[in-house]
């Protein structure tokens, strides 16, 4: 698997390699959108809820492992 420095550095040789004007504004005007529209993501109310929902059942204790719940998963499975 390649590493994030190697996929950087490759991007970087194949856009030197660019003599297309607009194909590099276009691209410019890509990888700014794109990392700024990543920073911040707006949550529904209803996710908000389903988060707070969720940070209560932690506090709560109310846990169940992944093995426990992959077992409820096969056995509902098996119902069907």
């Amino acid at each position: 698997m390649a590493t994030v420095n190697s996929i950087r550095n490759e991007l970087i040789e194949k856009i030197l390699s660019i003599r297309n004007k607009d194909f590099l504004v276009a691209l410019d005007k890509l990888i700014s959108s794109s990392s700024s529209e990543s920073n911040v993501i707006e949550l529904t109310e209803e996710q908000r809820i389903m988060l707070e929902m969720s940070n209560q059942d932690i506090k709560n204790g109310k846990l169940i492992s992944q093995e426990a719940m992959d077992k409820r998963n096969l056995e509902w499975l098996n119902e069907m």
